[in-house]
């Protein structure tokens, strides 16, 4: 036994860091093999991002959408998870450095996912508020509601557009599910929550910096969920780049700003620097650069997934997109690759579509064969995320909520949480 208490094995080790989509599904597919698996990360559950905005908007509960990894592997003898965080790898003697020291490693899997990238803007990372995990879903959901409380108490009329307005900046899936979210709680909850505020008073105001939103997806989804939003009450500024933000006022490069104390960065997303590691495998982004077989450049026996991945093809002359399609996708391949090692396969990404949701009834769906949009593009929205959650439980709980939202246009989980200094 060594100091993470892990039985003694003649199997082959693998570790695999990280309990995203792409370590997961890897690290399941690998139950009872012939490998030793060790999962690490610093969170002890897997975490649903695609409904981040969800928890922030108080649509749905964190846990929800997250689920205990320790339960997944319940009586699943070659696993092994630990809850500590990769800090550093020793390429030459095969082992990396943790919260809670060195771990061997035969085989080594980097699946750590993505940060929120600021671009180097000091202001907004200081100022601006991420949503990429489920503390700062919550997190947001706090701010958001605590800045409602604080309007309550505000007679003037410009501090109390402040603290009601609400800027996100970025139009990718995220940005715009999140706006339509926030519109639709404006337009309908927010006003039998708070009779006493003049709801005029809030902008919800959405910044990007390309000429379209959706820029991954199709021109006809970009430009119909485009619509929903101006429906909703947005206000969509395309071809608006994002010079600072102050914590009162959001201002663009043209100089034109805009009064808000709540700014949502939703804009872009970077890999994290791992010590350790040849500078010649660090491409754009901080990603890892992999061959077909998902292998590190210039490192044997270590493999990247998901988000953290760059993988150059024609097809993706920048790498494919960090979705967790290409991340499930990706452990699958390897996963074959790792039980049949003499029969390898290249990756190739097989796209299965793209999907948005803006709000009631109203969503944006681009299969390879199809571009729908509207009520029936909604339902499939929902039928393909209740599928991909982890846990029949969390499934149930998950379409209760939609289910009581839809019919009474309500949401029971506005509540801050949060320390009370007494």
């Amino acid at each position: 036994m060594d100091k993470f208490n892990i039985p003694d094995s003649n199997k082959e080790r693998i570790v695999i860091a990280g309990v995203g989509f792409a370590g997961l599904k890897l690290a399941r597919k690998l139950v009872g093999a012939k490998y030793q698996v060790i999962l690490l990360d610093k969170r002890n559950f897997h975490q649903f991002q695609p409904l981040f905005y969800q928890v922030a908007t108080a649509g749905l509960e964190p846990s929800s959408i997250s689920f205990p990894v320790r339960k997944l592997f319940q009586k699943k003898n070659n696993i092994h998870y630990r809850n500590t965080d990769l800090k550093s790898i020793n390429t030459g003697n095969k082992s990396i450095e943790t919260d809670f020291g060195t771990l061997r490693y035969d085989k080594l899997v980097l699946a750590m996912g993505a940060y929120t990238n600021f671009f180097g803007n000091k202001e907004l990372q200081n100022n601006g508020l991420s949503m990429k995990t489920t503390a700062e879903a919550i997190y947001l959901r706090n701010r958001i509601l605590q800045s409602f409380e604080k309007a309550m108490f505000e007679n003037d009329k410009t501090k109390k557009h402040q603290l009601l307005s609400i800027a996100i900046v970025g139009g990718g899936p995220t940005g715009v599910e999140l706006a339509g979210a926030i519109a639709e709680m404006r337009n309908h909850i927010l006003p039998k929550d708070y009779p006493e505020i003049d709801f005029s008073l809030m902008n919800v105001m959405l910044f990007e910096a390309s000429d379209r939103l959706l820029g991954s997806m199709s021109k006809k989804a970009g430009d119909k969920a485009h619509e929903f939003l101006r429906k909703l009450g947005v206000d969509v500024h395309l071809n608006s780049q994002i010079e600072g933000y102050d914590n009162e006022k959001v201002t663009l490069k043209d100089g034109q700003s805009f009064e808000t104390k709540n700014l949502i960065w939703a804009a872009g997303i970077q890999g994290r620097k791992i010590e350790g590691l040849n500078e010649n495998a660090i491409g754009a982004g901080n990603r890892l650069i992999v061959d077909e077989f998902h292998q590190l450049k210039e490192h044997k026996d270590i493999y990247v997934l998901g988000d953290l991945s760059l993988m150059y093809t024609e097809k993706y002359p920048k790498g494919h997109p960090q979705v967790a399609q290409v991340a499930i996708q990706q452990a699958l391949n390897l996963a074959k690759n790792l039980l049949r090692p003499n029969k390898q396969s290249k990756f190739e990404y097989k796209d299965k579509g793209s999907m948005a949701t803006i709000g009631r009834n109203m969503a944006v769906v681009d299969l390879p064969w199809w571009k729908f949009t509207g009520f029936f593009a909604w339902l499939v929205w929902i039928f393909v995320h209740l599928m991909a959650i982890v846990g029949v439980k969390n499934r149930l709980f998950i379409f209760i909520n939609w289910a009581t939202s839809y019919f009474s246009r309500d949401q029971s989980l506005r509540i801050l949480v949060k320390p009370i200094k007494k």
